[in-house]
């Protein structure tokens, strides 16, 4: 098979590949369109991270090269088909972004039609082989209309090393020289291209790549201050790495796969059973606030249905019945000044109940200008030590109150007597009660 023969059947093989692609992206088309079946329907949820889904691909590729590339200053004006060839290893990071690890080889073949250039050479060819690492974009990875997106348009930049060497090239003389040694060179590829869903596992790719190369020497002879560049045009298959059970994220529909979770049936009973639990705790809080009598006690907890109107009740709903005033309580008795005033077991703070006795005792001796001595005593509980103080500290608390509503602090005089001289027996507890006490001396 020569050379030309080789030309022609890659273009026809890339052809085929290309109807191939489309037939089969326009029957899924068509499928997921009018039907959604088991194995369309998305088991990964929107949150649950990338490993879900497979996203590691091996790709090969075939197609023509030529020196001739658009919208740039090229060394040689006629179109020249040569054979390139390609390798890829991919891994998609999420659903619109990629690396991938290129390998490219093949050559390139430029020629001048009207003879001659401003280099003064007419004709190239050189051979290279070049590895890159290239971010890839898809343009387009969501599709509205299917579940599945089964056509994405995709953009492509990276950097990496290309080791060529000009076979030969030809100057206006038709002097033909070669380069005896390879040249490794800095080069960044760009690109775009269509990528087809043959299905879950086949992909077909046809794309279009610049190689921008960092030297000036590509053709052989130098082109300063012009870099070198030349055109990959390819078609290819692309194969998906992984679990069969997992999708490939770069046919993954965000849109698609939100309501797919949306309407996920064992979600769904989750929600109604949520809702009925919550229509069942708000009947339960109603049964709890149901008032039927309207006396302010739920039903619950009322032991007394039926309440007229308007009555007082308890906290069980009952009427509460106040009994009628005694008239022998009418008159308040009057508070003995210098009655012995009685403290809680282990505390020297005073009782309300002793205030109207010290406020009595505190008139007379501003009144009178009589001078008092408190003695402080204490039960038998406790360390003799510990019950010393605390008599002490009681004696104490009734001075403060006498000073604080006015009595002169030079006319009382404090002592404490802890648990001795109780006027109560201090084996039961009504002696030691009685024992807990200030008294009052007058002097």
């Amino acid at each position: 098979m020569n050379y030309s023969t080789l030309k022609k059947t890659a273009a026809l093989s890339i052809a085929s590949l290309l109807v191939v692609g489309m037939a089969n992206a326009q029957t899924d088309s068509t499928k997921t369109a009018t039907t959604t079946t088991s194995s369309e329907t998305s088991t990964a949820k929107v949150f649950g991270g990338i490993g879900q889904y497979n996203t590691f691909s091996i790709g090969i590729s075939a197609g023509v090269t030529d020196g001739l590339v658009p919208f740039s200053i090229n060394s040689t004006n006629k179109f020249k088909a040569d054979l390139g060839y390609g390798v890829s290893l991919r891994q998609q990071l999420s659903h619109t972004f990629s690396l991938q690890l290129d390998y490219l080889g093949g050559k390139v073949h430029g020629i001048d039609k009207e003879g001659t250039n401003k280099y003064g050479y007419t004709e190239y060819k050189t051979s290279y082989n070049a590895g890159a690492l290239s971010g890839v974009f898809n343009i387009a990875s969501v599709s509205f209309l299917h579940r599945k997106n089964s056509v994405n348009f995709y953009g492509s930049a990276g950097l990496g090393l290309s080791f060529y060497k000009p076979k030969s090239y030809t100057d206006v003389n038709g002097n033909t020289a070669a380069y005896t040694n390879t040249v490794k060179e800095l080069f960044a590829p760009v690109g775009a291209g269509v990528k087809f869903r043959l299905s879950d596992a086949v992909a077909l790719n046809l794309g279009y790549t610049v190689n921008f190369v960092q030297g000036y020497n590509f053709q052989g002879f130098h082109t300063y201050p012009q870099q070198n560049h030349y055109s990959y045009t390819y078609g290819g298959l692309e194969f998906t790495l992984g679990s069969k059970s997992k999708q490939n994220l770069t046919w993954v529909n965000p849109v698609a796969q939100m309501y797919d979770e949306l309407y996920d049936a064992a979600l769904r009973q989750e929600v109604e059973a949520l809702k009925g639990r919550v229509t069942n705790v708000e009947t339960a809080v109603s049964d709890l606030k149901k008032d039927s009598d309207g006396d302010g006690v739920a039903d619950q907890f009322d032991k007394c249905p039926g309440t007229p109107a308007g009555s007082v009740v308890d906290g069980s709903g009952c009427v509460i019945v106040f009994p009628k005033p005694d008239s022998s309580l009418a008159a308040k008795p009057v508070a003995t000044a210098y009655s012995n005033i009685q403290f809680e077991f282990d505390s020297s703070v005073l009782r309300t109940s002793s205030y109207p006795v010290l406020d009595a005792t505190s008139a007379d001796l501003r009144s009178s200008g009589k001078k008092v001595e408190v003695d402080g005593f204490a039960s038998s509980e406790g360390t003799a030590a510990h019950n010393m103080q605390l008599s002490k500290d009681r004696a104490n608390s009734v001075k403060t109150y006498l000073v604080n509503s006015g009595v002169d602090a030079k006319k009382v005089k404090v002592k404490g007597y802890g648990e001795t001289m109780p006027i109560a027996d201090n084996s039961t507890e009504e002696g030691r009660v009685t024992n807990r006490r200030v008294q009052f001396k007058q002097k």
